[in-house]
């Protein structure tokens, strides 16, 4: 008796293929944006005209396409008050300003899962999954 015979017929749906590639990039783009938004939101970075904040942290993607994204945040005095939580920082602008502003993001912190959840909503959306 010899073994069943089997074929089969695979089609490779390439322009689907070239999205699920290349969305990735795209999708961690658009996750350091949305992790600064929540930040932001959140009213944990310290605030008096909104320098810091608004106009001096941004997200810089020159390396998006190896993976990477960082926020940077340009001024002279942002490490001062990032790695100083004794400093008296003022609320009047941001309820829950104060140093180490992106700790709940990090791991161990209340929204660590924040960017993973976000990378595969993003890629899913984008790659119309």
């Amino acid at each position: 008796m010899s073994a069943p015979f089997v074929t089969s017929t695979v089609k490779l749906d390439f322009p689907k293929i070239q999205r699920l590639s290349k969305e990735p990039v795209t999708a961690l783009e658009q996750t350091a944006d949305a992790l600064l938004t929540e930040v932001k939101n959140a009213e944990v970075m310290p605030f008096k005209k909104g320098i810091l904040q608004n106009e001096s942290t941004f997200v810089d993607f020159t390396e998006s396409s190896r993976g990477k994204v960082r926020i940077i945040s340009s001024t002279p005095y942002a490490r001062r008050l990032y790695y100083h939580p004794e400093y008296n920082f003022n609320r009047e602008f941001n309820a829950n300003a104060g140093a180490e502003w992106f700790a709940p993001w990090l791991k161990g912190g209340k929204h660590e899962d924040f960017a993973e959840k976000a990378f595969k909503k993003i890629y899913k959306r984008l790659c119309k999954l």
